[in-house]
């Protein structure tokens, strides 16, 4: 198992603690990544665009025109996709993009991820954090002492603490709980930092 240095919420180094290497030391599995990434922006697609196709499309009961003598095309009904206000030919209808991802690609995906900031230095763990209440200054405050920068990722064990409610409303800053933890949300962030209560467990999942 990888060891790493844990930090305070002032940016002190505290004791060390032994990561799992189930979650972050793996290789990373870029094919897997990207695959389950791919499912879950298509599962956020609304898929709620649509078209009306020559049945949906009201009136044409009868011809426009007479079949012979006009001098102009020969013409069955003005739904046809030719006139105005007639239908679409080959239109998108309402659909669901979600694909079926494997639950252990889901995980390995995550792991992968997990890794890959690890390996890249981009990881903290704190070893609790310590808000009285609520405080948006002080969660600022936190991140900064901890050296982060860019796009944080923030993993708390329960929604409703003080560490969430003094984080969530950071620019930058996405809180997400352990049973939310996702690929691409590690992925998107340039940072991953847990409190030593939010790590993930070795025993399926992170929980």
């Amino acid at each position: 198992m990888a060891k790493l240095t844990m930090k305070n919420q002032a940016g002190k180094n505290a004791a060390s603690i032994e990561l799992s290497d189930d979650y972050f030391g793996l290789t990373p599995n870029k094919a897997v990544m990207h695959q389950v990434v791919v499912a879950q922006l298509a599962h956020r697609r609304a898929g709620t665009q649509s078209t009306k196709g020559r049945a949906q499309v009201s009136g044409g009961g009868k011809k426009p025109f007479s079949q012979k003598g006009t001098g102009n095309a020969r013409q069955g009904s003005i739904r046809a996709p030719q006139f105005v206000g007639g239908a679409v030919t080959l239109g998108p209808t309402p659909r669901k993009y979600g694909q079926r991802t494997p639950k252990k690609m889901v995980q390995l995906a995550l792991r992968s991820a997990l890794s890959d900031r690890a390996r890249d230095g981009k990881l903290i763990v704190v070893d609790s954090w310590s808000f009285d209440k609520p405080n948006a200054k002080a969660g600022a405050a936190a991140l900064a002492a901890l050296g982060t920068s860019g796009d944080v990722l923030v993993v708390v064990k329960s929604a409703n603490s003080n560490e969430a409610k003094s984080l969530r409303n950071l620019v930058n800053v996405q809180v997400v709980v352990t049973g939310e933890l996702n690929a691409y949300d590690v992925l998107v962030n340039d940072w991953v930092v847990f409190a030593e209560n939010s790590l993930p467990k070795t025993d399926g999942g992170a929980k």
